[in-house]
């Protein structure tokens, strides 16, 4: 019997793909790339028209070893590595580093790690795609270039141990605009009038819009008052009522981005979190009784398609558990936006019967809750519109007119399963409404003007920093985590509740980029070398061109900088904390650990100690003040400031007040729907969470 090897990357794919492959197939993994560009310097020849210098990545060599010796073991040879660009170029590598022959060794790809995929990816091998090879190469020289030669600028002009990135600096960029967008907002009153209104036993909301012909925006509170008096002496008359009915259309299945977006927002995780959850659930877990499955199919896709196999399969499911009218005749069609590479599935489910509820006790709490998440999207994905009855009404009190609306759900079509997902959309809240017709007058419960002011656009959170760089055509969704890791391990953005705020290093480093390398950061010039990255791979254009027209203006806005730019002294955070060794105020540093408190004295006074934040409440257990701390594994917890005479601690935060029911101290529990309980876990008291 032929002996065949098939090489994937890791060694949990491996695992799920030996459940699939007979006796004569063996499974070794390269345990992800095997050459790159050397860390020691560049490694591109720049004089001989960039060539890449590749070489064994350190620490390979026993990898590499026995990978030759189960090549020579064998007749035939499968490159299984992932269905993506940077996957074509790691079998590319595993050619040459194992020398093998496009005779004998064939490239396989697969969307998923089922049987069927597998085995039809075997009879369908083919050779290396130079052209996804290519178009690898090129972004790989094109983020060393930029990378290593700014870099060492940064180190020399500002301090060591900076970077900047290609699409790293644009990432930086963004959230710098949106701090200076803020620090120059010009806030804007304005006040709005909602009138509590009944008919009968039932009251409702109207907003009121202005006249009976025109909008009025309400600026000060004498305009406000005025059209109070006038209201408040005025019947308030039904002018036109209007029924009618709307669709929800069922949201398209996950993108990688749009996974990214959903699980920060639904779930609270970080984006390095969302893949390295997701690329288990591609590549296999250890199931009891079932071995190593793979739940997922490829988590790194911007196409929006599902293949008819898929369809069907959750069609079934639908008959069989929510009956004929849960289910669409026809496949839903998404369409992808214009850079979208569309060369995969979207992310769905490989076994739709494989259920989260039959999954729950068998999986870790995480992977149970990104699993439920893509299961129920592509499910909803394949179901019906909810439908709802609405209801807009105009209002006249004297010559001003207020507007209600209601809406009734009548069929909850996807949101039968995928309801609670999209509680937090402001779309789905329904206001309840009683029948109302034209003539019908109504009595005013109270109308109260309330005075407000423009908000500035909202700082970035990680899900609409990911999104807002998709819109942008930045990057590829599969660089965002190690993108948004980046900048905040550079320091260079700090993540304060949930939020990106620019620091003062973030802020030296963006007006160096702006200033001197225009191109690396202008959102269109990034966004149109993606283009091009595509267009290489569609075998448009030579990957080598794209780098030359890269390389000559990039040398010489770099050789300007080097000339133009003084060394930037960064001055320190001085605190009025005063050292208790020298008595000098100690000043505020960042370390690996984020920032703590230092002598300015050093080397001749080496004291330092750690800088918490208040967290605005008295310690329940003594007169000290409650600090917001950090674990050595980064977890936020709660302690006295005056630790360790004060034991108190606490993982949630106190509110500073006693239970009413036991007398403990309670605590804000909750990420999306937050509420105040009892810190005795023998107390069942809680209460709603007054924002304040």
């Amino acid at each position: 019997m032929p002996k065949n090897l098939v090489i994937v990357e890791s060694p949990a794919k491996a695992k799920t793909l030996k459940k699939f492959l007979g006796s004569s197939y063996r499974i070794e993994a390269s345990i992800g790339h095997v050459r790159d560009l050397p860390k020691s310097e560049l490694g591109i020849d720049i004089e001989n028209d960039f060539e890449p210098k590749y070489i064994t990545i350190r620490g390979k060599g026993e990898v590499l070893a026995k990978l030759r010796k189960e090549v020579k073991a064998s007749d035939r040879v499968f490159l299984a590595t992932d269905p993506d660009r940077e996957g074509e170029a790691i079998s590319w590598h595993l050619m040459h580093a194992l020398k093998l022959s496009p005779d004998n060794a064939k490239r396989i790809t697969f969307n998923e790690i089922t049987k069927s995929a597998v085995t039809k990816s075997i009879k369908e091998a083919r050779e290396i795609d130079m052209k996804l090879v290519d178009a690898q190469q090129a972004r790989r020289e094109l983020d060393r270039i930029v990378g290593y030669k700014i870099g060492p600028l940064l180190w020399k002009k500002v301090k060591r141990g900076l970077s900047a990135g290609r699409v790293q600096s644009v990432a930086l960029k963004v959230i710098c605009d949106r701090e200076e967008e803020i620090e120059n907002f010009q806030k804007e009153e304005y006040w709005t009038m909602d009138a509590i209104l009944k008919k009968g036993k039932e009251s409702f909301l109207a907003k009121f819009y202005g006249t009976e012909t025109e909008k009025l925006e309400v600026k000060t509170e004498e305009e406000a008052n005025r059209i109070l008096k006038a209201v408040e002496k005025s019947d308030f008359i039904v002018k036109e009522s209007k029924k009618g009915s709307r669709n929800r259309k069922a949201p398209a299945p996950f993108t990688t981005s749009t996974l990214q977006q959903e699980a920060s927002k639904v779930l609270g995780f970080a984006t390095a979190k969302t893949m390295m959850l997701a690329q288990q659930l591609y590549e296999g877990i250890d199931i009891k009784g079932e071995g190593t499955v793979g739940f997922v199919s490829y988590i790194r896709t911007d196409s929006m398609r599902i293949s008819d196999d898929a369809f069907e399969s959750g069609k079934n499911y639908l008959l069989e558990n929510l009956g004929e009218k849960y289910t669409i005749s026809e496949k839903p069609v998404h369409k992808s936006k214009g850079r979208a590479q569309d060369a995969h599935e979207a992310i769905r489910p490989t076994d739709v019967s494989r259920t989260p509820e039959k999954m729950k006790e068998l999986i870790s709490k995480d992977l149970f809750k990104l699993y439920k998440l893509i299961w129920e999207r592509f499910m909803a994905s394949i179901m019906p519109a909810a439908n709802y009855d609405t209801l807009s009404v105009k209002i006249m009190a004297g010559d001003y007119q207020f507007r209600a609306t209601g809406s009734k759900l009548v069929f909850d079509g996807y949101l039968a399963i995928y309801k609670k997902n999209e509680s937090a959309d402001s779309e789905n809240v329904e206001a309840s409404m009683p029948e109302l017709a034209v003539g019908d007058k109504l009595n005013l419960v109270s109308v109260k003007p309330e005075q407000h002011f423009t908000q500035p656009p909202p700082r970035f959170s990680e899900a609409m920093l990911v999104k807002t760089l998709e819109e942008l055509g930045i990057g590829r969704p599969s660089t965002y985590a190690s993108i948004i890791s980046t900048i905040i391990a550079r320091r260079y953005v700090t993540k304060e509740a949930k939020v990106f705020y620019a620091t003062e290093l973030g802020n030296i480093v963006n007006n160096i980029m702006k200033e001197y390398f225009e191109n690396i950061v202008d959102v269109e010039f990034t966004a149109k070398m993606e283009d091009e990255l595509d267009q290489i791979s569609e075998g448009d254009i030579q990957w080598k061109e794209v780098v030359r027209q890269f390389y000559k203006p990039f040398s010489v806005a770099l050789e300007k900088a080097e000339d133009a730019i003084s060394k930037i002294e960064i001055a320190p955070e001085i605190s009025d904390i005063l050292c208790e060794k020298c008595g000098k105020n100690m000043v505020v540093k960042m370390g690996r650990y984020g920032r703590f408190l230092a002598c300015p004295g050093y080397p001749d006074c080496k004291n330092v100690k750690a800088l918490h934040e208040e967290a605005g409440v008295d310690c329940p257990l003594c007169d000290g003040k409650v600090l917001i701390k950090k674990s050595k594994n980064g977890r936020i917890f709660y302690g006295c400031d005056k630790s360790p005479e004060c034991q108190f601690i606490s993982w949630n935060k106190p509110t500073g007040e006693k239970c009413p029911q036991c007398g403990e101290f309670l605590v804000e529990k909750g990420t999306k729907n937050k509420k105040v309980v009892c810190s005795s876990s023998s107390c069942k008291f809680d209460k709603p969470l007054e924002e304040k």
